[in-house]
């Protein structure tokens, strides 16, 4: 059991991200089942069109973001809630002129990321 404050908790650059960060609020070490991230993008950031071996199931805490998930666009914003099945092509751009921000919760499995060749969708 853990309890702690969002802001003790490390922010990171996303690698393959443009100005977006992730926090793993509790980690696969923390929770048996899932892990809880926070990712943050700031105005004009995003992240490309990728692929997951996992699941999301995504909260919009604040911002608003035009996200692709299998070819299909959705804008969104705050309260809204998002679920990205496993190898599903997806993107995120924030076109809000404050930062986006979204809890995404994943299983504990291991997660393979494959960024998606934009020219061949």
């Amino acid at each position: 059991m853990s309890v702690k404050h969002v802001t003790d908790v490390e922010a990171k650059n996303v690698a393959a991200g443009r100005d977006t960060t992730i926090q793993v609020l509790i980690s696969a070490q923390e929770g048996p089942n899932f892990a809880m991230r926070k990712f943050a993008m700031q105005p004009g950031g995003g992240m490309p069109m990728h692929t997951n071996t996992v699941e999301h199931e995504q909260y919009v805490l604040r911002g608003h973001a035009r996200i692709g998930i299998a070819g299909e666009l959705y804008e969104v914003h705050a309260g809204d809630v998002v679920f990205i099945p496993e190898g599903v092509p997806h993107f995120y751009e924030n076109i809000g002129e404050e930062p986006f921000e979204f809890l995404c919760l994943i299983p504990n499995k291991e997660d393979k990321v494959s960024i998606v060749d934009q020219t061949a969708c």
